[in-house]
């Protein structure tokens, strides 16, 4: 399934909404580029909504990375939330859990901003 994509910027965060295979393809360097966007405007949390992906590949992987790595050189990080039951075991599977913050809600992402 091809992804497709939502952004939704606000003063405390940048929220991208993704749907479908996240699979690093063509449309892997409009999302670093997202990331850019919310670190040019000083932004210092980037929310990333997994609740409709259903399929991360090792480029996927790479990709959140990528994103991660540019938020944290800003000073700033990246929210996973909502992930499916099987992103949640890809994240436990790859340690990946353990360098994200990763919320089970998007509801308790917000209260992190707080």
């Amino acid at each position: 399934m091809k992804l497709k994509y939502r952004i939704k910027k606000e003063a405390k965060a940048h929220f991208l909404y993704l749907t479908g295979d996240l699979i690093g393809d063509d449309i892997g360097p409009k999302l670093v580029e997202f990331v850019s966007d919310a670190v040019n405007d000083k932004v210092m949390v980037f929310v990333v909504d997994l609740s409709k992906v259903r399929y991360i590949s090792s480029s996927g992987i790479g990709l959140l990375i990528t994103m991660l790595t540019k938020m944290r050189n800003a000073g700033g990080d990246v929210y996973l939330t909502t992930p499916s039951e099987h992103v949640k075991k890809l994240l436990i599977i790859t340690k990946l859990n353990n360098i994200f913050t990763v919320f089970p809600t998007m509801e308790e992402a917000m209260k992190g901003l707080a």
